[in-house]
């Protein structure tokens, strides 16, 4: 049993044109631009600026925002040289198969998968939020039971959230390049209202309310025990809001705004050319949201207090503040259009994943069947469709979201590791895109994910070290048994 046995990257290129198993090449560079696009501006714009600024911040929420895609540029620089080396779907869990070895990719694998899911269900409910916020606004009020999971306000179930699961799932198994056309459209439409609360909210925003832009440290007695980042308890550090710990604190909760920007990876086999596209998409889009992302929570932490800024939705309870209640029923419609393409995209990425996988043999064969029609990996999208709309329906996901999180960064580790392991075991390997300055950047990436992960609650390192070994039991019960590359290792040595 050889846990570090490799799948050469010439095999993984080789497999993406086995009849049966091959995704159609229509994505363009502008496409996976859209895409990263997409799934990057939504949640951390729409939710995560008022609780940040509010809670761990204050005015310089910006800052922790700009950090959070520093860490981000250096992993993406390491993801653009393995997506355009490897152009192959499924990501950080086929590089790390080409380097790390088959185990090390299982768990990655396995940890793309909880991240993908559970983002997609927190996403969704998040959409179903402002829908029905939104429904409230026309006179139409949905009851509590239809809104909310069970033992949560009187809920039975989110209908809304489980209906928008079941309808992007039915528009990814239709074909990738119709699920690009519609996270067009909607990318436009929430990039407006972005650049719309920048530009309107200029004009109200006042000097007095970014001073002090770093508030004094205060002692925060509300966290405690295994919800203090790890980091605190480690040194024994009392858990504060504001001053730099509260920026350092806030990096780790505003990291789930750039979650999905390495989805772009995932589209890899259906990029048009990977070895000049993927780049592009990677990096460009996360620019360009960095940059959005910046301006907004500085326009809002201008525009109104952080002590009085929303939790729920910060950006249009701001303008409702200044006396501007047209401009906040804008930005919900925004928000509802645009939190479609994140859920969009995080399930695209999810099935890619679990094909990926699949195809390798590390889950069951039936799982990566091509639609004989549309080119997709149907059964994978239709199931994790399926487990991620009863996760939106009937569970209350707010403390699993912190998951999401550590799943993204270890991930990202990972890639990091491997473009160095890469670049020693297979030198003269074509790269059309190579990260710049190695080792010295996936050195720093590596750096950087751990300390944003010892900025986690304690108790997401339990529930996340859980999700590894049901992971590991899977892959030595099953994946072990039935790799293709552990197959013909042993075929091989047949006499």
């Amino acid at each position: 049993m050889n846990l570090l046995r490799t799948k050469s990257v010439e095999q993984s290129i080789k497999d993406t044109e086995e009849p049966g198993h091959r995704l159609r090449r229509d994505l363009s560079a502008l496409d996976l631009v859209v895409f990263g696009i997409g799934v990057i501006v939504g949640t951390g714009i729409f939710v995560l600026t008022g609780q940040v600024a509010k809670d761990k911040a204050g005015p310089a929420v910006a800052l922790s925002f700009i950090f959070a895609a520093v860490v981000c540029a250096l992993a993406a620089l390491c993801y653009a040289e393995f997506a355009s080396t490897v152009p192959v779907a499924g990501s950080a869990y086929t590089f790390s198969y080409a380097t790390l070895g088959e185990f090390p990719a299982w768990i990655i694998g396995w940890d793309l998968i909880l991240e993908l899911a559970l983002g997609a269900a927190v996403v969704s409910v998040g959409w179903s939020g402002y829908f029905a916020s939104l429904l409230d606004s026309a006179g139409l009020h949905l009851p509590a039971a239809i809104l909310n999971p069970p033992g949560s306000s009187g809920g039975v179930v989110n209908v809304p959230a489980i209906a928008l699961v079941v309808v992007v799932t039915g528009l990814l198994v239709l074909g990738v390049k119709i699920s690009s056309r519609v996270n067009a459209v909607v990318v436009v439409v929430k990039v407006a209202v972005v650049l719309l609360v920048i530009v309107a909210g200029l004009f109200f925003v006042k000097g007095e309310n970014y001073h002090p832009f770093i508030p004094p440290s205060e002692p925060n007695p509300s966290v405690k025990g295994a919800a203090a980042p790890l980091m605190q308890v480690i040194f024994g550090i009392t858990p504060v809001s504001y001053g730099w710990l509260g920026i350092f604190a806030a990096i780790a909760i505003v990291f789930f705004a750039y979650i999905g920007f390495d989805i772009v990876a995932t589209a890899a086999e259906e990029a048009r050319r990977p070895q000049r596209d993927l780049p592009i998409g990677l990096i460009g889009s996360l620019v360009i949201t960095a940059l959005l992302y910046a301006a907004v929570s500085t326009v809002v932490a201008g525009m109104q207090n952080y002590r009085k800024l929303s939790d729920a939705a910060p950006l249009a309870d701001a303008f409702k503040a200044v006396g501007h209640s047209a401009f906040a029923t804008i930005i919900d419609v925004g928000a509802v259009v645009g939190l479609i393409a994140v859920v969009l995209i995080l399930l695209l990425g999810q099935s890619r994943v679990f094909f990926a996988m699949s195809r390798d043999g590390l889950l069951p064969p039936w799982l990566s069947a091509i639609h004989p029609r549309f080119g997709t990996p149907w059964l994978s999208t239709v199931i994790m469709g399926g487990i991620v709309a009863v996760l939106a329906g009937f569970i209350p996901l707010a403390k699993l979201a912190e998951l999401v999180n550590i799943g993204t960064l270890f991930a990202f580790l990972l890639v990091s590791v491997g473009v160095l392991v890469l670049r020693r075991t297979r030198p003269d390997l074509p790269r059309a895109f190579r990260t710049p300055l190695v080792p010295v950047i996936p050195i720093l990436s590596v750096l950087g994910c751990l300390f944003v992960m010892i900025n986690l609650p304690l108790e997401t390192w339990y529930r996340f070290l859980a999700w590894m070994a049901i992971g590991a039991v899977i892959y030595f019960a099953y994946g072990r048994h039935h790799s293709r590359v552990g197959l013909a290792a042993a075929a091989s040595e047949r006499p």
